[in-house]
């Protein structure tokens, strides 16, 4: 045991030191109590603040955002930029998103339970203080994809509460939400609506067939007939798909014609679609269509960095858009009647807010400014992006934020963070909690994009496919002997982390490189795909075989084990923290109690925890700050020792 845990371990047993106890709805095994004293040097940085744009009020200019009442993350309406909120949502749970009635003063929402991704779908009239929200579904199945009719009446939505695993679209009218509709009996789990007609007579549903190929289909409202619209020719792939132009087009990101996701309109009486002109050789991320049909407005993802670019409807020009701060911006929704469009930017000095831009005059407005002041001054560098050459020359992205040469000289320990997905990708933003180990202790912080990221195109997407699931593995390889070369980073002090496939990335490193790293932080991660896949919930799998591969075919099964950390168990030499949430959809606490076991069986050091109310991650803000106390004391112990 390093010195410092050695007198850690010391002044706990002698009482001389005032420790947290883990709360009660936590499972910590092995894990030893929090010092006050570290968790009152760390909180500071957990408490940076942070807000959301989650869209607008259908009357007036009024914004809907998102921000923390008590524990959890609630909606709120501004109806001045940085003025006074108020709630339209409470409760133990959190709300991330919601869904104004247009004209109307309904807002729809949903909510799940303990983190278990199962959402309801509840409306509520948020005109009324007292009003209570009304619940539309079953209470027990999984609820997404709310579209309100453009007249309010009926709301539609994806449902799987028939078998728990496809996706039916059901539909409510208001004036009878009792009294719910299936109007598509889905084959699938990737079923879902993606907007209405202009007269409320059909909507378009998207249909997911696979991660490179989507269907779109009209549905009669009266009969729920279906008539197919996707585009003749090969199969691509469709997603944010927006009705324009009267009902006779549609727009959308894809792959047609190239190798990046990019604005397309889709002709759905010819089934004919063409690319925009005037698309960078960039993936595009999000795409809305302005309520008068004139406005089009796409996030462009450049090398991590987001871009807001705008079309001409319906002639297809290309028009200036305002130049936003550096960062990552999401949840562009346009406001009712105006070209005005609200959107979320996390910026590399600021933590997230709510923005609007005006696509006509140009100006931009900052509806949220709920960056804290903590308690102590807290340096936030710009990242570095380097690109690593690795094992058959492919250029693997990775970002880098390294401490300040001035406070912390020569060579640093480093965090190598690796993002979940597969189709994920790290990218410049506020690093929030990470921000006290690259601030406070001088860590590095080194994120790779390895193959199978996200943002890149589809090439780059898919090299780590099926039996090329190891090859991301290589990709550590190669950044590790970066690591080995640059001038401030300790080789000899590097910690694996990661959540969901980030955790699967950090577990396979530590095992394929064991001499390289000092110890692992593993967050809902994933020990085994071949178990992951046959043991996660029956609406994912379907998808993630798609992703991961196929258990199913013998040679895929075999690469998917011989890459599996907990078959690997035995090469992992390094401590390891496990964190997992009990109710978790998509990787079941059965993949965390296997890694465990397995090393345990082998007489590694294993700290456990995990919380009984939480899901993929945890949502809560005190289930939040104990994992962060915990992970800080464990990285302070075996990756900073004496």
């Amino acid at each position: 045991m390093p010195r410092f845990g050695l007198l850690l371990s010391a002044l706990l047993i002698g009482c001389a030191v005032p420790t947290l106890p883990h709360p009660a709805n936590f499972v910590a095994e092995a894990v030893p109590p929090v010092p006050a004293g570290l968790a009152e040097e760390l909180d500071p940085y957990l408490n940076l603040g942070g807000a959301g744009f989650k869209g607008w009020d259908s009357k007036g200019r009024a914004a809907v955002v998102s921000t923390r009442i008590g524990n959890a993350s609630h909606l709120h309406r501004m109806t001045a930029p940085t003025g006074k909120r108020s709630a339209l949502t409470r409760g133990p749970e959190p709300v991330r998103y919601g869904w104004f009635q247009p004209g109307g003063t309904r807002l729809a929402f949903l909510s799940d339970k303990g983190g278990d991704e199962n959402y309801q779908l509840l409306v509520t009239d948020a005109a009324d203080a007292k009003a209570k929200p009304v619940r539309l579904t079953d209470g027990k199945s999984r609820n997404t994809d709310p579209w309100w009719s453009k007249d309010g009446t009926k709301i539609a939505w994806a449902s799987n509460r028939r078998n728990g695993k496809d996706s039916d679209i059901l539909v409510a009218d208001l004036a009878a939400p009792a009294k719910t509709r299936t109007l598509v009996t889905g084959s699938s789990p990737g079923w879902s609506p993606t907007g209405w007609s202009p007269d409320g007579r059909w909507l378009l549903a998207r249909q997911s067939v696979s991660i490179e190929r989507t269907r779109l289909h009209k549905v009669d409202l009266a009969t729920g007939k279906l008539s197919e619209v996707t585009p003749a020719g090969a199969p691509h792939q469709f997603s944010h798909v927006r009705i324009a132009e009267d009902g006779k087009a549609a727009y959308a990101l894809s792959t047609l014609g190239g190798d990046f996701l990019r604005p397309v309109r889709i002709d759905l009486e010819a089934r004919s679609a063409r690319a925009l002109a005037g698309a960078p050789d960039w993936d595009c991320e999000e795409l809305e269509v302005s309520g008068d049909g004139r406005r089009l407005a796409v996030i462009v993802n450049v090398d991590g960095r987001s871009e807001l670019r705008c079309w001409e409807i319906p002639s297809g020009r290309p028009l200036p858009a305002p130049a936003l701060r550096p960062g990552v911006i999401s949840d562009l929704a346009f406001r009712p009647e105006s070209h005005e469009v609200g959107f979320t930017l996390n910026s590399e000095d600021s933590p997230s807010d709510a923005w609007s831009a005006d696509l006509d005059s140009g100006v931009l407005t900052r509806w949220t400014d709920r960056t804290s002041k903590p308690k102590v001054e807290v340096r936030t560098p710009e990242s570095q992006i380097v690109r690593v050459r690795s094992f058959d020359g492919e250029q693997v992205p990775c970002l880098v934020y390294l401490p300040d040469p001035a406070k912390f000289p020569g060579r640093r320990p480093a965090i190598m963070i690796f993002h979940g997905g597969p189709e994920g990708q790290s990218r410049p933003g506020f690093r929030g909690g990470m921000l006290y180990y690259l601030d406070r202790l001088g860590v590095a912080l080194i994120y790779p994009n390895v193959r199978g990221s996200s943002g890149y195109g589809r090439r780059y997407l898919n090299l780590d496919n099926g039996v090329r699931r190891g090859d991301a593995v290589k990709d550590v390889g190669a950044v590790l002997s970066w690591v080995a070369d640059h001038p401030r980073v300790d080789p000899s002090r590097v910690a694996s982390y990661g959540g969901s496939y980030g955790g699967f990335m950090c577990l396979a490193s530590l095992a394929e490189y064991p001499d390289r790293f000092s110890c692992g932080v593993d967050i809902v991660g994933v020990t085994n795909m071949v178990t992951m896949l046959e043991q996660t919930s029956d609406y994912r799998r379907a998808a993630r075989r798609a992703e991961y591969g196929d258990e199913r075919k013998p040679e895929v099964r075999a690469a998917l084990e011989s890459v599996a950390p907990a078959r690997n168990a035995g090469r992992i030499r390094d401590p390891l923290l496990i964190v997992h949430g009990r109710n978790d959809p998509r990787v079941p606490v059965a993949e965390a109690e296997r890694m465990r076991d397995a090393l345990r069986a082998r007489g590694g050091t294993v700290w456990y925890l995990v919380a009984d109310d939480e899901g993929h991650g945890f949502a809560k803000k005190p289930n939040a700050d104990h994992q962060a106390r915990v992970t800080a004391l464990f990285l302070r112990e075996h990756l900073l020792g004496p």
